[in-house]
Formats: structure tokens, sequence, C-alpha cells
């Protein structure tokens, strides 16, 4: 995914449209010169809905189209006619994607499912015919009820990415590296910090016709919670994850330091996310042999289950599908 070409946040306008006027038309022929009542009610204006797609991975179309704006509904007329409704606005979306009010930050909706709409901006009810206010003491009423304004409201469209694991891990951990070698994503990679900006996604086929969705993550820095580096950008994407993969080199100074700090910017952003899942990954292991992988077994958190890869050599990768489809099913209740 080109970093230009991935947007997660956006601030919107979305309005909907005017409901049409009822008509206060008076039945007239040729062989009726003073009939009753027979307008027609107005047409609803149209609606904003957001709908989920599996076809878009990005809010990149509402970057620059700032304004959403849906058609007014017809008036109605003579004979009954009822006008037509105004054309909705479907605005397809990620899944994973918020509604929010962009004053009180309040969640409005959440698209988590492909084909599921939610209403952002309901289109105004249309005007009531003459022919609904006629009675018995009132037999040729000349008026009719408008249609109702449509809304007009700021939101914020905020995605967070939706996958089965995220990888979390300094920059220059190897995940991109894991990524690139798991799945057909074709992520940025290179031997400095930092090379990942924004989130990639990749698919990861598993045995028989099985699969899950993986997601590379920016690279976490001390007091990211803070905001400090990428900060909140990417730490919401992990909101979403169903399981956490750690990823720790296995030439750092110490693992164990390296994933307390992991850890406490996860806790200091969203304690909930220590309730998900954990696996820790030791990459780049082909560095070193069987004697220092025993060396380094005091150095490694006890309390997660863990394991030694290689992305460049493909060793433990297996092992680690296998852990990863037995975590993510677990979770759900599953069994393989």
């Amino acid at each position: 995914m080109a970093e230009q070409n991935f947007v997660d946040f956006v601030r919107i306008n979305l309005r909907s449209g005017n409901g049409g006027s009822g008509s206060a038309h008076l039945r007239r022929d040729r062989l009726t010169a003073m009939g009753g009542p027979d307008g027609g009610d107005g047409g609803r204006g149209g609606h904003v809905i957001l709908r989920g797609s599996t076809n878009v991975w990005t809010l990149l179309p509402f970057r620059w189209r700032k304004h959403v704006i849906a058609k007014d509904g017809g008036g109605g007329s003579g004979s009954g006619s009822h006008g037509k409704d105004g054309e909705d606005v479907i605005m397809e979306v990620p899944l994973g994607t918020i509604l929010r009010d962009p004053e009180t930050l309040e969640i409005i909706a959440e698209i988590t499912e492909a084909g599921q709409e939610i209403n952002a901006a309901p289109g105004g009810r249309g005007g009531l015919g003459n022919m609904h206010f006629k009675s018995s003491t009132r037999q040729t009423p000349r008026f009719a009820q408008p249609g109702e304004d449509g809304v007009e409201y700021w939101r914020v469209l905020e995605l967070k990415m939706l996958a089965d694991v995220g990888l979390v891990g300094f920059p220059n951990a190897g995940k991109s590296t894991l990524l690139s070698v798991m799945t057909a994503a074709k992520p940025k990679i290179a031997n400095y910090p930092f090379t990942t900006i924004v989130p990639n996604l990749g698919i990861v086929k598993y045995r028989d016709t099985r699969s899950f969705v993986i997601a590379d993550i920016p690279g976490i820095i001390e007091n990211a919670h803070e905001g400090k580096g990428l900060g909140h950008r990417f730490l919401r994407h992990i909101e979403r994850n169903a399981t956490l993969l750690f990823m720790i080199s296995a030439d750092t100074d110490n693992i164990q330091k390296e994933y307390d700090i992991l850890l406490n910017e996860l806790k200091m952003y969203n304690p909930e996310l220590l309730d998900k899942p954990r696996i820790l990954a030791i990459t780049k292991s082909d560095l070193i042999d069987e004697e220092l992988k025993e060396l380094l077994q005091p150095d490694i958190p006890q309390d997660i289950p863990h394991l030694f890869i290689s992305s460049v050599a493909q060793k433990g990768l297996t092992e680690l599908k296998d852990l990863l489809w037995k975590t993510i099913n677990e979770d759900r209740g599953l069994t393989d």
C-alpha cells in the first residue's frame, strides 16, 4: 500500500437532502370544475449512508472530498402522485471504520462487516399532500405540508484496521520482512528504523484452504502513547487485532526490557489491549546458534509463549503459523 494512498483519519461534512413538499392540488378535469383535493406527498430527501466494503482499504477517497451532499426529494403533484425520493449517497468505507462526533469524540457507529450500512445523515421526510387534510368540515383544503429539512453534520471518519494478528515491535524488528515472507504483501523494507510509516495487511495461507489476516503496524517507540513518533496514529490500529505478535530481534541488548517497554506503551494507551492473547517471536535467529539461544532463555519473558524465527532463512515460520492459528481460534472459542 503506497504511503501517500493510505489515509486513516478524515473530517468530513455530511448533508442529507430536504424532503419534497406535499401538493395542494385540487382535482380538475373536463367533467369536474371544482373537485376535491388530490395532492400527493413529497418524496423524502436522500440519505448519506456508510457501507462496509472489502474492496477498499483506506479513507483516501474522502481526503479531498470534504462535503458529501445528497439530493432533495421531489414535490408531490396532482392525482395523488408521490414525489420522487432524493437519491441516496453511498460512501463505501473499509471495515474497521468508526464514525465520531468531532466535538465530543463520541462513537456514533462502527463498520465491522462487509455490506453493513449506517445511515449517517437521514434525509428529511416528504410533506403530506392536501389529500391528508380533508375532513367532514374541511372538504377542500388548499394547503399542504412542506417537506422536512435534511440534516447537516461535521463528522470524523477514523479507520482502525481489522486483522486477526497485529505485529508489535520496535522499528527494524523485522515485522515487514515477516509480512512479505508469510503473505503476498509487498511492504517497503530496508535496514533502518521507520521503514514502515503506514499499516500493511496481508493474508496468510494456512493448511488446506484456511487463512488469517496479519497487520504490519509501524514500529513503536518509547512514549508512543503520548503521541511521540507516529504515536496514536498507529496505536489505534492495534485495538482491532485479535491476537498480538510481539517481535523482538535476537541481537537486542535485553529482550525482557524491550518487551516490558512495548507492553507498557500498550497499557498506557489502552489497558484493555493487555487482555488480548500475546505471542513473542524472537526474530533474526539465524544470527545466533543453539548455544546462544540457551543463554538467552533467562532473558525471555516467561508469561508468554515464545519461539525463535528467521524470516530471511525461513526458519520457525511453520511453527509460528501453527501457534498463531491455534491462538486465534482459542480466543474465538473455536476448535480446529
